[in-house]
């Protein structure tokens, strides 16, 4: 079994799922069962300034083993949480080796199956071995895959030295998936003049677009009458939150969008007649068209408020993260050469558009570029997750090769 893999499956095995409402950070204590076990490994490896800060993110640096001057210093970033929108305890991994193109089982307790007709990318693996659930847990390839490609690089890094490179920093985050993983990151002191994230995406997919984001949250105020006498006096809150769904356009849905479209995404609902609750996330690339959906949510909110005659929607809207796209534009040579390490190790390029955000995005409005190079998992946060093993050897190669190039360039 290559390292990358051995590393990938006892990182699975720790449940690092982050929550959504919380009063601590990380937002889960356990988190820092993985934090602890990342910096006893870097520490392992020889990087002797392997620590985890209060907040739980862990850094470590590799120092230079060349001399040249003006070699920037590059960091590379993975988060440890995984997605609250399925558990990641006791995650069972399975493997398919020599994938045959056909229906997946998952679980065959369960009937859960996966098929190359609703899960297209499946196709593109025919003969590989791939990694996947059992059915009853995410994966936790987003993030973890990162992680054990990062230590695996940085460890075949550390047995060549011949490998001439500059110095690399390495930091590992909590909390990305509820989207709070840089709230407290010290980009000064972590001390890279730029960095990538290494998160998500399928083999050779590099990235440096991704969505303009904000989350919404409604409560509906209703009015409870016994239903025997509620004519004209009952206000069925949850009939108002769906009816106020329904003034956003449907094709405008996660499920009918790809590439550049965003989206409005109800991900939560529930609540009684007297009161219920809604919350929402919105995306999209493009600025101004980003900027138009949050506007015409508002604008159904005042018309819902101007229906019922007062004030029966309460309404917070936030802005989360905006497309990297602006900050690393201006420094083409990151991308450009996190291309050309790609292409030196076998594989085509893809250059899509992140259809979600990562750590990078918010990174690069702090002051620190940082474009996303593909880990090389698919379908993450769900039971459908999976990961071909020879993609994560392949992100390791474009790792140590990233490294090697910025030393030369």
């Amino acid at each position: 079994m290559q390292p990358v893999v051995e590393r990938f499956l006892r990182y699975i095995k720790i449940d690092t799922e982050s929550a959504r409402k919380s009063d601590t950070y990380p937002s889960t204590l356990k988190q820092l069962d993985l934090a602890k076990l990342l910096t006893e490994e870097l520490k392992a490896l020889g990087l002797a300034d392997a620590t985890t800060d209060k907040n739980g993110y862990v850094t470590a640096t590799l120092p230079a083993n060349i001399e040249y001057e003006h070699i920037p210093v590059v960091g590379l970033l993975a988060h440890m949480d995984t997605s609250p929108d399925l558990s990641g305890k006791d995650v069972n991994p399975q493997f398919v080796e020599n994938y045959d193109g056909g229906t997946v089982i998952l679980n065959a307790e369960k009937g859960i199956t996966m098929s190359p007709e609703e899960f297209p990318d499946l196709k593109k693996y025919i003969g590989k071995t791939l990694i996947t659930t059992d059915g009853t847990t995410l994966l936790g390839a987003d993030d973890k895959a990162g992680i054990a490609e990062i230590m695996t690089a940085i460890a075949y890094l550390l047995d060549h030295p011949e490998i001439k490179h500059g110095t690399i920093k390495i930091g590992f985050t909590p909390d990305e998936e509820v989207g709070s993983g840089v709230d407290f990151f010290d980009v000064e002191k972590f001390g890279a003049d730029f960095a990538y994230t290494v998160d998500g995406g399928e083999v050779g997919e590099v990235q440096f677009e991704n969505f303009n984001a904000a989350g919404a949250e409604l409560i509906i105020h209703g009015r409870n009458v016994h239903p025997g006498k509620a004519k004209l006096k009952m206000r069925n809150a949850l009939l108002i939150g769906m009816e106020l769904n329904d003034l956003l356009p449907v094709f405008e849905r996660p499920e009918f969008t790809e590439k550049y479209e965003g989206f409005f995404h109800i991900y939560q609902f529930g609540g009684t007649v007297e009161e219920a609750s809604m919350a929402y996330i919105i995306r999209d690339h493009d600025r101004e068209k980003f900027e138009a959906k949050k506007a015409l949510l508002e604008s159904a909110v005042r018309f819902m408020n101007e229906k019922y005659g007062d004030e029966v929607i309460e309404l917070t809207l936030e802005e989360q993260y905006y497309n990297m796209r602006e900050q690393v534009e201006p420094h083409p040579q990151i991308m450009q050469t996190a291309i050309e390490a790609i292409k030196a190790v076998g594989l085509t390029p893809k250059i899509d558009p992140v259809r979600g955000g990562t750590d990078g995005s918010r990174l690069s409005y702090m002051g620190l570029p940082t474009p996303n190079i593909f880990t090389g998992g698919h379908y993450g946060h769900g039971k459908y997750e999976f990961i071909p093993t020879f993609a994560m050897e392949k992100a390791v190669e474009v790792l140590v090769k990233l490294a090697e190039l910025i030393a030369q360039n």
